[in-house]
């Protein structure tokens, strides 16, 4: 449960009654999409007329409004309908969070067309200062990813990219590794061969397949095939 120093709140008003719960300022995506988790997301299940103040609110406005008292689907509602407030210390931690996340999904799953390389995320970072990108603490990073590249795109050469790898294990390499190469990438096909050997085809970000081949050549050793698909 995040703690009530680092919760920040959101604010409802309905019906003449306003209400505020404490939620943690990383659970918002979450609980917008649904994905609510009572134990880790909120830092309390009071819901308020003023949360800083600790002045609760009854049943009563909670049942007019909300139809209910479970604080789940309250607060889903409230962070759906209602406003987010934050401190300038908040909004600027949040904003910093969210770009990070922005720059290292961008460098991962981009490349340089010229040179086929991923992007190194300090060069992304200095084409959306550039290019004078406002991050949206609240809105998700699949949902902003598009428009800082098209406004980074006059200044890098940058390409989304996902790359297909071939993989073929054989002895104990199934066994050590089938679970770290679907973890690394979606798996679109998988067989067994005649000599017992698997084959498989995982698609992967282009800008860390490199990472990805050199990783499992390592851990296998002689016991696997490799390859990048054309």
């Amino acid at each position: 449960m995040v703690s009530l120093e680092d919760a920040i709140v959101a604010r409802l008003e309905s019906h003449g009654h306003k209400f505020e719960v404490l939620i943690d300022p990383d659970a918002v995506d979450r609980i917008r999409e649904g994905k609510i988790d009572i134990e880790k997301d909120i830092a309390s299940e009071d819901v308020f007329k003023d949360a800083r103040k600790g002045d609760k609110i009854g049943e009563e406005p909670l049942k007019e409004v909300f139809g209910t008292v479970d604080i789940g689907k309250i607060v889903t509602e409230i962070v759906l309908k209602g406003q987010i407030q934050l401190t300038t210390d908040q909004r600027h931690k949040l904003q910093e969070k969210k770009k990070r996340m922005i720059i290292d999904t961008i460098s991962r799953e981009g490349i340089n067309p010229q040179t086929n390389t991923p992007n190194p995320p300090n060069r992304i970072e200095n084409a959306m200062e550039e290019a004078k990108i406002h991050i949206d603490p609240f809105k998700s990073v699949n949902d902003q990813i598009q428009i800082v590249l098209k406004a980074i795109r006059p200044l890098i050469p940058i390409r989304m990219e996902r790359t297909k790898i071939a993989v073929k294990l054989k002895g104990d390499a199934y066994g050590k590794l089938y679970g770290e190469i679907t973890r690394n990438g979606t798996l679109i096909k998988e067989e067994w061969a005649a000599d017992g050997s698997w084959i498989g085809v995982i698609e992967v970000p282009a800008g860390i397949s490199g990472e990805i081949i050199s990783h499992l050549s390592r851990k296998a050793k002689e016991d696997i095939e490799i390859k990048i698909m054309k």
